[in-house]
């Protein structure tokens, strides 16, 4: 069973920049893709970024593209989110999933393991 551990989460105005971490428990992390997703109010979750297993390839939700920036380091089990240039729509709850395959897929049915997720809030 895999724990993953959200931080990082926050209000910030627009313009602003947050940082997301999430910490996983177990071994295997280096072996699997991680990915971060967000589900606003009212709103089905949906994807935002992706790393693939050794940190080599990624994968990003145009509406983040350009803004946002997911990385890895598989020494400490830890997956980061970097937003900058917040807008009010980033405004969600995130969440941290570990895939069940190993490329940095955008399709939330090959993540198996979710973390608690952390509340982003940016005002206008």
């Amino acid at each position: 069973q895999v724990q993953l551990v959200e931080s990082g989460g926050g209000l910030v105005t627009a313009g602003g920049s947050l940082r997301l971490s999430c910490a996983a428990s177990e071994r295997t992390f280096s072996r699997y893709a991680m990915g971060w997703f967000r589900q606003a109010p009212g709103k089905e979750r949906e994807f935002v970024a992706a790393v693939s297993y050794g940190g080599g390839s990624t994968n990003y939700a145009n509406s983040v593209k350009g803004r946002f920036t997911i990385s890895r380091d598989n020494a400490k089990n830890t997956v980061y989110l970097q937003m900058n240039s917040l807008i009010p729509e980033d405004t969600a709850v995130y969440y941290c999933a570990s895939a069940k395959v190993g490329y940095a897929s955008s399709w939330l049915s090959e993540y198996d393991y979710w973390g608690q997720g952390t509340q982003v809030t940016v005002s206008s």
